[in-house]
């Protein structure tokens, strides 16, 4: 079992989880993966392919399986956290003991995923055009061909985050708003969050 120095302060923290991810991660270590620190967690990879990732949120922590779409998971037990996540599933646990009683079904799941990576599966992914664009968006780039221009210039996933982020909003006055915020960055070629 090869611990990673770098993941060692996640697992160290004094926090609500502690007792919960140190065994997640015995249970990742112990399915014959590498320990890398990926994004703040601690993540498991084989031969530097992302397989699962530990994580915790207020109301529990999660083993995120980034190809879960994938697996059959026959318990019917992974969640996909948000109806836009396309590919991750989350298993949740709120106790020691739920991860203890179901730490064979864990193994089971992580060896899964683990196979569907040697196969080279991959998730079909939603194409950018298949998403809905905000009508107010859609205005400003029919109207203002630099603006067009910019958008089709962004990688799809900055173009996603847009179209995620513009159309999530309620009321119109809002979403004219965002969408006012956002050109001069997208004019810039950023993303949301660059």
């Amino acid at each position: 079992m090869n611990t990673n120095p770098k993941a060692d302060w996640f697992f160290n923290k004094d926090d609500k989880w502690q007792e919960e991810v140190n065994k997640l991660r015995v249970i990742a270590l112990d399915c014959g993966l590498n320990e890398e620190l990926k994004w703040g967690c601690p993540c498991y990879t084989l031969k530097k392919d992302n397989i699962v990732l530990i994580h915790v949120f207020k109301e529990y922590c999660a083993l995120l399986f980034f190809k879960g779409a994938l697996l059959n998971d026959a318990d019917g037990i992974l969640v996909q956290q948000t109806e836009n996540v396309q590919s991750a599933r989350q298993m949740r646990f709120t106790g020691l003991m739920e991860i203890v009683d179901k730490e064979v079904t864990i193994k089971a799941y992580i060896h899964e995923a683990i196979e569907v990576e040697k196969a080279g599966l991959k998730v079909e992914m939603k194409k950018t055009t298949e998403f809905a664009m905000a009508e107010e968006f859609k205005y400003k780039l029919d109207h203002i061909p630099a603006l067009k221009t910019a958008f089709e210039a962004l990688t799809p996933g900055r173009q996603r985050g847009y179209l995620l982020y513009f159309a999530a909003a309620k009321q119109a006055k809002t979403r004219e708003a965002r969408i006012e915020k956002y050109i001069p960055q997208i004019l810039d070629g950023k993303g949301l969050e660059d």
